[in-house]
């Protein structure tokens, strides 16, 4: 086992969700993480319904986004239960991962092994991906998620890929993040109050010109969604049990009476 995955469960099931709206997938992954465990990991692929802005659970967006703003460029908003700053959900490959750390582990390390494990499965596909170095400490009403990668995100050429973000709540560890097909963080200007600066460009996998071809790898969203699933599972597998996740009917009903938590306009423009 790769020194940076001992952080890792051994077994882990794998839940491949329709797209759905941005409450839904905000309640899935914080269900997710309130039933954590050590002994099996949950990797949940997802995508939304319709291009929504999310906000780090603390990100500052006074002055920056309100509802005005937001619902003028047409776009739904959420509060995250993760980490990190704005961000732009719209042609992307999302994942997120729970799982209850073990003894002395930290968020760190389970970041760093998630990590490696998504960095394998691109370069597997011939993504020429690689980790982001130190970087400047980044407040949470700092700059949009897409505008600098932090300290150990997947880049290609400087260019942010994937952009992550995570909370630790006691031993139970959530990670989320998007895998950019296209690159639309540009939209989070339009969404904004006043006049943001467009965020540099971001790599968008299906916009790589991959391999001595030139050609990007894959042609379509759902070719890249299957490659990388595929991709993931084989790096998993490496060193663990993997299987299919069911919901019960019970997580179902959790997930269905939070919806609501992640639009409520006291969490959402709290700040």
């Amino acid at each position: 086992m790769s020194p940076r995955r001992a952080a890792l469960p051994h077994a882990w099931t794998v839940w491949p969700c329709q797209p759905a709206d941005g409450p839904t997938n905000m309640a899935t992954d914080a269900v997710l993480l309130d039933h954590a465990s050590p002994d099996v990991g949950v990797w949940r692929w997802y995508a939304w319904s319709t291009p929504t802005v999310s906000f780090g659970r603390n990100e500052r967006t006074a002055g920056r986004y309100s509802p005005a703003s937001v619902a003028a460029a047409g776009l739904p908003a959420v509060r995250r239960p993760t980490g990190g700053r704005a961000l732009l959900h719209s042609r992307e490959i999302t994942y997120s991962v729970t799982f209850g750390l073990t003894g002395s582990q930290g968020w760190r390390e389970a970041y760093d092994a998630v990590n490696d494990v998504l960095e394998a499965a691109l370069r597997a596909m011939g993504v020429p991906v690689a980790r982001a170095g130190a970087q400047p400490p980044v407040a949470p009403d700092g700059p949009v998620c897409f505008d600098m990668p932090a300290e150990g995100e997947l880049v290609v050429n400087g260019r942010k890929l994937v952009g992550s973000a995570v909370w630790r709540h006691g031993s139970r560890y959530l990670q989320h993040g998007s895998i950019l097909l296209h690159d639309d963080q540009a939209m989070l200007a339009e969404a904004s109050e006043g006049s943001m600066p467009l965020p540099p460009p971001a790599a968008g996998l299906l916009e790589l010109p991959l391999g001595s071809s030139g050609i990007p790898a894959h042609s379509d969203a759902r070719t890249a969604q299957v490659a990388l699933a595929a991709a993931v599972h084989c790096e998993l597998s490496r060193d663990a049990t993997v299987t299919g996740f069911t919901p019960s009917a019970s997580l179902l009903g959790e997930i269905a009476l939070r919806r609501d938590e992640f639009t409520d306009p006291d969490r959402l423009w709290r700040r």
